[in-house]
């Protein structure tokens, strides 16, 4: 279902809810269905015009109540069917201004949704793809369908990757001494195999197996 940017805001608003109801009905059918849905920000700033011209006040950067008010409409309907039936996974991409995670349609996502990927301008130039920052990143409900082991693994990988991030200035000009800090001595010590976890060429694939017996190897 394509409604491109130069079609009418209540047309691009009608795209969203009709490839959502499409996916709905393969659900009904007791299919798992995946919803990709670019994206939120223009279905957001369709509602915009739409509200701004029937005299609706903006409220947050320009975005009037109605705006925040329609995506949760729009996004929660995705998810599982009836028992037994069908479900939805929806991925929907949220673009925002100069990476500005405090941007009201990126914030109103991230509070609908069960987690995000957020991709870093930073990483992308640094020729780091996927540009996923994971820092920021987040699944709120990886808890529930991941085992421990691999709870606790994702989590000392992160703890390790942060702090590496944070002291990175002191260690490009040497002022840090090695022994300061274990934490961060570890971190540096498994850089190069992190940072290589988590770059994967366009046409190179691996399965959930492959990723967590490589995830296991780096923090061996």
């Amino acid at each position: 279902m394509a409604a491109p940017a130069d079609m009418p805001p209540l047309m691009r608003l009608h795209g969203a809810a009709y490839a959502t109801a499409l996916a709905e009905y393969f659900r009904s059918q007791g299919l798992d269905v995946l919803l990709l849905m670019d994206s939120v920000t223009r279905f957001a700033m369709a509602q915009r015009e739409i509200a701004l011209a029937i005299g609706e006040p903006p409220v947050t950067r320009g975005y009037p109540p109605s705006v925040f008010a329609r995506l949760p409409q729009l996004i929660e309907r995705a998810g599982n069917g009836e028992e037994g039936g069908g479900s939805i996974t929806g991925f929907y991409t949220v673009l925002s201004e100069g990476d500005d995670q405090q941007d009201p349609i990126a914030d109103s996502a991230r509070a609908i949704l069960d987690g995000h990927f957020v991709l870093s301008r930073d990483l992308a130039e640094a020729g780091h793809y996927p540009a996923i920052d994971i820092e920021q990143s987040i699944s709120r409900v990886m808890v529930d369908v991941v085992p421990q082991q691999q709870m606790d693994l994702a989590r000392h990988f992160k703890q390790l990757y942060s702090r590496y991030q944070r002291n990175r200035d002191l260690i490009s000009v040497g002022a840090y001494v090695s022994g300061s800090d274990p934490v961060l001595d570890d971190a540096m010590r498994r850089q190069l195999p992190m940072v290589s976890f988590l770059t994967q060429p366009m046409h190179e694939s691996h399965d959930y197996a492959s990723c967590c017996e490589q995830l296991a190897g780096v923090m061996a």
